[in-house]
């Protein structure tokens, strides 16, 4: 492609099927909102300019993309998606290139479709219009695109305008379209509204185009990359879909998954070889697992980083921050947040571990927790090299544990424990010989008495 791209994100409709105060193209796929799902697919196409159209609920979305570079136009009114695309003008002033219009809730759109359709308009037939089309199992009540076997587009139809014999045909409409931009500009502003709707079809742009002596063509792809999510029922579907395909690559990249319809990934998981991941285990954002570690069922990881051969679990939850270094473990119902855990550490069960620092081959008995907040602020713990924290400990913030150094169980820690030292901190324990006995019979004679 030799053409400058830019993109046009269609984005100001009002979701109300969605049921929600969320604006729906802000609702996730993987943890990740689905608009950030397709600029990023289009911003590997290659566009270097993109602008999203947005209305109801705006502000969200403008937040939303803050970040990213991408220009924000608005639709103060809802007159259609013609008009809608329109809005964009004032933003890409000055830019001349091909302009692709799509929607902001198809977040499979691939990035190889959106360079194809760009491309087609610079082949040597030179069309001012192409149009993104699919056959779908059930064509409901898209728009039909009548098109000839070379894929010339002779005339484009809404569902609600179409004839009997129109609505027979197969080949719909996505709605994506691309258009030089100084051509799109002229065409939109030419859209009229003399329609079952009332309102600027984009597609019009296509009919206007022919009219003028130009060509539109028409090339197709899937049914599940163009798929719109309008409600939460679909947006499940594609979730599933996408899940399913990622456990496939996962799989197919050399890590073993005991039950796979149970396991489900985040956009952005990293998974390495020979990892295994037992059922019903949940991926947030941010996580990376290396090679030859296994995931326990039941664990929830997010934001985290587990080293080679490390094992997690059963029933472990790794928060934003953990780090796990080579065969380090972490056990059944132990937490981690924002902590490292060293070479070969061990945090078996029933801990939490929270702002720290855990030294390779340490031990962290059972019930074991961090004390990190008083109530207004963090402290880290700090636990040496080769350490020994006896069960049932509280180690309160921030303190340092030496190399070698035993916690006895049940202490309660508050003070720094040199290198190679024993820290008992519990009461003596005093035994009354038969105090027990004297004491039952007592009240067992209250109570009979009563």
């Amino acid at each position: 492609m030799t053409q400058a791209l830019a993109v046009i994100i269609l984005a100001a409709g009002k979701g109300t099927r969605m049921q929600s105060d969320l604006h729906k193209v802000l609702h996730p796929i993987a943890g990740r909102p689905m608009l950030l799902h397709l600029i990023d697919s289009l911003n590997r196409a290659g566009a270097t300019r993109r602008v999203v159209v947005v209305g109801a609920s705006g502000e969200q979305v403008e937040a939303a993309v803050a970040s990213t570079g991408v220009e924000i136009a608005w639709q103060r009114e809802q007159l259609g998606t013609a008009h809608a695309a329109l809005q964009a003008k004032a933003a890409l002033d000055g830019f001349d290139g091909i302009a692709i219009v799509c929607f902001g809730d198809t977040p499979l759109l691939a990035s190889d479709t959106v360079a194809r359709l760009a491309a087609r308009l610079e082949a040597p037939d030179a069309p001012t219009v192409a149009v993104l089309g699919f056959r779908p199992a059930d064509a409901r009540a898209y728009g039909r695109i009548i098109a000839a076997s070379d894929g010339t587009i002779r005339k484009m139809v809404e569902y609600k305008d179409a004839s009997p014999a129109e609505r027979a045909v197969d080949l719909c409409n996505s709605g994506v379209t691309a258009v030089r931009t100084r051509d799109l500009w002229r065409l939109l502003e030419s859209v009229g509204s003399d329609n079952a709707a009332g309102e600027y079809y984009l597609p019009d742009v296509v009919m206007l185009a022919i009219a003028e002596g130009g060509r539109a063509v028409c090339i197709e792809t899937g049914e599940v990359e163009v798929a719109g999510i309008n409600s939460r029922g679909e947006l499940a579907a594609v979730e599933a879909g996408w899940q399913a395909e990622r456990r496939a690559q996962a799989m197919a990249a050399g890590a073993t998954l005991i039950a796979p319809e149970t396991v489900w990934f985040a956009h952005d998981t990293v998974i390495g070889r020979d990892v295994v991941i037992e059922p019903h285990v949940v991926f947030g954002p941010g996580v990376s697992i290396a090679d030859g570690a296994t995931i326990h069922a039941f664990s929830h990881v997010e934001g985290a980083s587990v080293g080679p051969k490390a094992e997690v679990g059963p029933y472990a939850r790794l928060r934003p921050g953990a780090v796990l270094g080579a065969k380090a473990k972490v056990g059944n119902f132990v937490e981690i947040k924002k902590a490292t855990v060293g070479e070969g550490a061990k945090v078996n069960h029933l801990s939490y571990v929270g702002d720290a620092s855990i030294g390779a081959a340490a031990n962290i008995g059972a019930g074991t927790i961090t004390c990190n907040y008083d109530g207004f602020f963090k402290y880290k713990t700090q636990i040496g090299a080769g350490a020994f924290i006896g069960s049932n400990s509280a180690l309160v913030a921030p303190v340092a544990i030496g190399d070698g150094a035993i916690v006895a169980a049940g202490s309660v820690v508050t003070q720094d424990v040199e290198a190679g030292a024993l820290a008992l901190v519990r009461p003596p324990q005093v035994a009354k010989p038969g105090w027990a006995t004297r004491f039952r019979a007592m009240m067992a004679a209250r109570k009979g008495g009563g």
